[in-house]
């Protein structure tokens, strides 16, 4: 790791890996993982949630009280209530986004995943993502998670990205090539 981390690079990664420990201690990693993700899901269709996480003006109070009621709506566990109630006490809620992704790289790494992006042209449905992750799973024999991505200047063709290996089949970087060798003619 860069020894240039930022302060909430740090806190994110401290409480990511106290959620990772507990989460191992206890054997309920996907019961995590599957509260975290739908969580994360409500809060980024949520726009006005958004804002009450990231505004520092409310107080303790009542963003335990907001949240008490939410984590009971989607019935979270004490555990994983208190972790939250950690965070909002020592006002490190608004890392949320950080910790939350910190943890399920961390869970990834452990189970032996390695993490890879695709951008495409167009979006890709989750079956199809679903499809190429067992296929390059196959071919490179450890288990893959695609984060999909869409970039329309791609025209056509996708760009994969695994560690430090690219596979770019776009029609933009077949243009650019086209281009830069008529440009050397």
């Amino acid at each position: 790791m860069s020894k240039n981390r930022t302060f909430s690079s740090q806190i994110s990664e401290r409480y990511a890996l106290a959620l990772y420990e507990l989460s191992s201690e206890l054997k309920q990693k996907d019961e995590f993982v599957s509260n975290i993700v739908s969580f994360m899901n409500v809060l980024n269709s949520n726009k006005e949630l958004k804002n009450f996480i990231k505004n520092p003006t409310y107080t303790i109070e009542n963003q335990k009280i907001v949240f008490e009621k939410i984590l009971n709506l989607m019935n979270f566990n004490k555990t994983l209530k208190n972790f939250f109630f950690v965070l909002i006490a020592k006002k490190r809620i608004f890392f949320l986004d950080e910790i939350v992704d910190k943890f399920l790289k961390l869970i990834s790494e452990k189970q032996g995943e390695i993490s890879a992006s695709l951008v495409s042209s167009k979006p890709i449905d989750s079956g199809t993502l679903t499809d190429l992750e067992k296929e390059i799973s196959l071919n490179i024999k450890r288990k893959i998670k695609l984060k999909s991505k869409v970039d329309e200047s791609l025209i056509g063709g996708l760009v994969l990205q695994i560690g430090s290996l690219m596979i770019d089949t776009s029609i933009k970087n077949k243009l650019q090539k086209y281009k830069k060798l008529m440009i050397e003619a």
